[in-house]
């Protein structure tokens, strides 16, 4: 059978090409399971969370008995109440405990058949009954229980919780479960924020007792390129493994479902396009870019929650504008609330302190958003979108001519507009311009290493020529020659002889216009405006 990338559902070795977990699953033993800790693996969406339970069930097998649930086969009706919430339970421990060992026990058929029958069971009574199992079991068990989420509106649930807490400091005295895990996107403690209305908000938890989980689930370049490597032991495609596993970590920063995505589209549809005809064509730094421009148009579950988080929370969105078009810093506090949910659903990450949209695909992806939002709407985008067939010849992009028209446009629309204005949306405006002009056919991304209040660079790829634009707002002669030399250098690093230089500048004597400067090898067009 041939094996294939995965992007929905459970991935197995045997069906698909993983990042092996062997690692990760170890690590998880000895520094977890083995110590007996109740633990939560929240991650963002098609992060593998899943896939390292199933993975783990079996690591865990020889040691341990692994009774694994999924809270989607409970209904919303499942958790109405104690009574029903204690008998589906017990219904659905009894049927994922089949496999685990512990179905020839005949406290498990008894005890739990009983309660399932009983008209007026409680928490209590299912909690009884689980702690005679436990104190029954030869070894060990370890509890599993995927997509808590389903679970997090109802209060039947963290009453549920605060017993598993109340049994968990009496385990010396009261046999319970060795080792609790429970996985989805929601971290336990917002369970009573979300029962509650904005004007209640509560992060007091019963799920206190759990361990901090610090396993990086994210993939590797290493980790990505021993997966690469078992596709090409398949395929012989020549492809160079490590500049290849290096560029798709530089799009997806390792979130497993972006790394997988990228990768499935090379493999079973790029072929098909022109220029890419056979897989050795495809697996190259051209293909990562066009396998990432599908990725970034296609209305995936993964950006439709994104979308959706967005909306629910618009001080999430508010943060992640001022990120993306004012350069604003913001300091990681966990007890921000639109931090946390951006770094809980997976959007954003702690990096050096500070908050930073998690990968490149993610950013783009917002950027996209944002700006359409405002498209319709925008002068200046009207006007790209009516020149657009000025800056195309012969199937190839003229960044010259994109520059001077921008300029020429900049100060027809936005002549009159202060300081404040200029500083603040001035690369929104520039992005506004720059997207219907490529749209449909290029790429552009924000090299986030360089994005600041002040300086922004920007790689557009169009049809295999890359672009390198920096935007900077003017702070003076030096500050800009040095900003120069600055763009000089960055054209090395992408071996790059041409660069592009946009400057907002505010002195009232400033010479607007498009000019090239030569420094040394290289040519820089800046555009003041």
């Amino acid at each position: 059978m041939r094996r294939r990338f995965n992007i929905t559902g459970l991935c197995s070795p045997e069906r698909h090409y993983m990042v092996r977990l062997d690692d990760r699953l170890k690590k998880i033993k000895e520094d977890y399971i083995d110590y007996g800790s109740y633990f939560v693996i929240n991650r963002g969406r098609q992060y593998g969370k899943t896939t390292t339970l199933r993975s783990l069930k079996k690591y865990l097998s020889e040691e341990y008995i692994v009774v694994s649930m999924d809270f989607q086969e409970l209904g919303t009706e499942e958790f109405a109440d104690a009574y029903i919430f204690t008998r589906e339970f017990a219904k659905v421990f009894i049927r994922s405990s089949k496999t685990s060992g512990l179905s020839d026990i005949e406290e498990l058929r008894k005890s739990l058949a009983e309660l399932i029958e009983k008209r007026d069971s409680s928490l209590n009574d299912l909690f009884d009954c689980l702690s005679s199992l436990c104190a029954s079991s030869p070894r060990p068990i370890v509890l599993m229980i995927d997509e808590v989420d389903s679970a997090s509106n109802n209060q039947v649930f963290v009453e549920f919780l605060a017993l598993l807490r109340k049994y968990y400091l009496n385990r010396d005295d009261t046999p319970i479960f060795h080792s609790v895990i429970l996985a989805g996107v929601y971290d336990i403690k917002n369970l009573k924020l979300k029962l509650r209305p904005e004007s209640e908000q509560q992060y007091n938890s019963p799920w206190n007792i759990a361990a901090k989980f610090k396993i990086d689930m994210s993939f590797s370049t290493d980790q990505i390129a021993a997966m690469l490597a078992e596709y090409e032991a398949d395929y012989h495609t020549g492809m160079d493994i490590h500049k290849m596993a290096q560029e798709i970590y530089q799009y997806t920063s390792g979130y497993p479902v972006l790394v997988s995505s990228i990768c499935k589209y090379i493999d079973e549809d790029l072929t098909e396009e022109h220029g890419f005809e056979n897989l050795g064509k495809a697996w190259t730094t051209e293909g990562i870019t066009r396998a990432v421009k599908a990725i970034l148009m296609d209305n995936t579950p993964l950006f439709g929650s994104m979308i959706r988080h967005l909306n629910e929370y618009p001080a999430m969105k508010k943060m992640f504008q001022a990120i993306l078009f004012e350069g604003n810093v913001f300091a990681y506090n966990p007890d921000t609330k639109e931090i946390n949910l951006a770094c809980m659903f997976g959007y954003a990450m702690d990096r050096g302190g500070n908050v930073h949209i998690a990968n490149r695909i993610f950013e783009t992806r917002l950027y996209n958003y944002f700006l359409a939002e405002e498209e319709l709407s925008s002068a200046i985008g009207n006007k790209a979108k009516r020149d657009k067939c000025y800056f195309i010849h012969d199937g190839m992009l003229d960044m010259d001519e994109v520059m001077k028209k921008f300029v020429e446009h900049f100060h027809e629309i936005y002549g009159n507009e202060n300081m404040n204005f200029i500083e603040k949306f001035g690369r929104k405006i520039f992005l506004l311009y720059l997207r219907p002009i490529i749209n449909g056919t290029g790429n552009y991304y924000i090299e986030a290493q360089t994005r600041d209040e002040r300086r922004t660079d920007i790689i557009v790829d169009y049809l295999g020529e890359q672009f390198i634009i920096e935007l900077k707002i003017w702070h003076g002669n030096e500050y800009n020659e040095r900003g120069e030399r600055q763009l000089a250098e960055y054209l090395d690093y992408y071996h790059k002889d041409k660069g592009y230089l946009l400057s907002f500048n505010f002195n009232k004597k400033k010479e607007t216009g498009v000019r090239e400067i030569v420094l040394g090898t290289k040519t820089i067009v800046e555009a003041v405006v």
